[in-house]
């Protein structure tokens, strides 16, 4: 099978990756660090905040099942793409919106997808950033809600896109 990978960060990467998890063509997901200055950072440096991380779920997908268009617009229906400084109650840059782009058709989908929100009206803070090193989180991140058997309370699926 050939895969493709995507990375998105939306927040508090719990609710982001119990998501993208139940969309059909996605083969792994694994949440983690990404955008910062720090080789290998951990859960603690990345919420103090002074690494540059955020939060991010690298996605792995079968193009021939879904599109990388598909996984963006989930994206940006599963979280605030308005909020400056935070994602719900998760103050702090480490929890700010981003798109990394792997190439420039990813680049063109995410810029797109923006403009349309924004004829719609809607303000988008997101930023488009080319991907850099992806550094998964710890074991007890990954699939978080799944082990506690609980759901996410600051992502939320809302429809934004026909």
């Amino acid at each position: 099978m050939k895969t493709e990978k995507a990375l998105f960060a939306s927040g508090c990467f719990w609710g982001v990756q119990y998501h993208f998890d139940k969309h059909e063509g996605v083969v792994r997901t694994r949440v983690g660090y990404t955008g910062g200055s720090v080789v290998n950072p951990t859960y603690e440096q990345v919420c103090e905040g002074n690494t540059g991380h955020r939060e991010a779920i690298e996605v792995v997908f079968d193009p021939a099942v879904t599109t990388y268009e598909r996984l963006a617009k989930l994206f940006f229906e599963t979280h605030d793409f308005s909020q400056v400084g935070g994602q719900g109650p998760d103050i702090g840059e480490q929890y700010t919106s981003a798109v990394y782009y792997y190439d420039d058709s990813q680049k063109e989908v995410a810029e797109r997808l923006i403009a349309e929100l924004e004829s719609t009206g809607r303000r988008v803070t997101t930023e488009v950033l080319p991907a850099g090193a992806f550094y998964p989180a710890e074991e007890r991140h990954q699939k978080y809600y799944e082990k506690t058997g609980g759901a996410p309370y600051c992502h939320v699926y809302v429809k934004k896109f026909d």
